[in-house]
């Protein structure tokens, strides 16, 4: 009897499986998640929310506890497996959020179910590739964090000691100065506000603000980029193995099969009559 029940049990839970990853499943999903950005958008419009609030809080809720069945169904069709798949955690995590009472201590809690949007790089296979790719790049990209903090701390103590007495609301601590240089890396204002007025008193500090931006802007910038590149490349490489492989190893047939044909010709040749060989 227990035989039965688990073999009862298991294909049900193929069965929910099946289902859940259908086509229409999916889009429907997919919908319901694009529906409820637009009601967390509409949310921030008190003017909207005057006309239309009741009707789209029940949406919102009724959204919601669609998201609950569709964790439940897929905790059952795949148990712990369920909870070994990041993706997984990630949409039960966004979903669990929702359900915490937004009030009192937890009002803050309220903002955070806007990330219930973020569920949409589960149902879209480029962006899901794009998040693994900067998920396997983070280990390059720790280790140019690494070199372009300490750029930062050397170029921090040199624009102290040199401008921090001339320009103390810029250069006057470690702190202001660090500051200053990100701002002067994303490139906003950095000339005519910052760069400009120093050369004023110093008129060679463009020999440090040039090299600066040079390598904390362009350089580094370019290496993070070149780091999720190969990323990207590399998952798709991934991807691709399989037809890689396959027409390599067809290929290596054909060579094979052509090599077995010139040796059973030869060996033909070979037994023919001097007078009746064929060149």
């Amino acid at each position: 009897m227990t035989e039965i029940t688990g073999t009862v049990e298991r294909s049900l839970q193929q069965q929910v499986a099946t289902w859940l990853q259908k086509n229409w499943v999916q889009r429907s999903l997919l919908s319901l998640i694009l529906i409820n950005a637009v009601i967390l958008g509409l949310e921030t419009a008190p003017g909207v929310m005057a006309v239309a609030g009741a009707p789209l809080m029940l949406l919102d809720k009724l959204i919601l506890a669609v998201f609950v069945l569709e964790i439940a169904l897929r905790i059952f069709a795949y148990r712990g497996a369920f909870f070994k798949d990041a993706w997984s955690l990630f949409d039960f995590t966004v979903v669990a959020i929702a359900l915490v009472p937004a009030s009192g201590p937890f009002a803050v809690l309220r903002a955070l179910r806007v990330l219930r949007v973020l569920r949409v790089l589960t149902f879209v296979p480029s962006m899901k590739k794009i998040v693994g790719a900067l998920v396997q790049s983070l280990n390059g990209m720790l280790s140019i964090a690494m070199v372009l903090g300490l750029v930062y701390y050397v170029s921090a103590v040199m624009a102290t000691k040199l401008f921090g007495e001339a320009f103390p609301e810029w250069f006057g601590n470690i702190g202001r100065t660090l500051y200053t240089l990100f701002q002067i890396m994303t490139l906003e204002s950095w000339s005519m506000g910052i760069s400009r007025p120093v050369m004023e008193q110093f008129p060679y500090a463009w020999a440090f603000f040039v090299p600066f931006i040079l390598i904390a802007t362009f350089t580094m910038l370019n290496l993070f980029i070149a780091v999720i590149v190969n990323a990207v490349q590399s998952m798709h490489d991934e991807e691709h193995k399989e037809e890689i492989d396959a027409k390599q190893q067809l290929q290596h047939d054909l060579v094979s099969q052509m090599q077995q044909l010139q040796a059973e010709l030869a060996a033909l040749r070979a037994q023919l009559p001097p007078n009746n060989k064929v060149d």
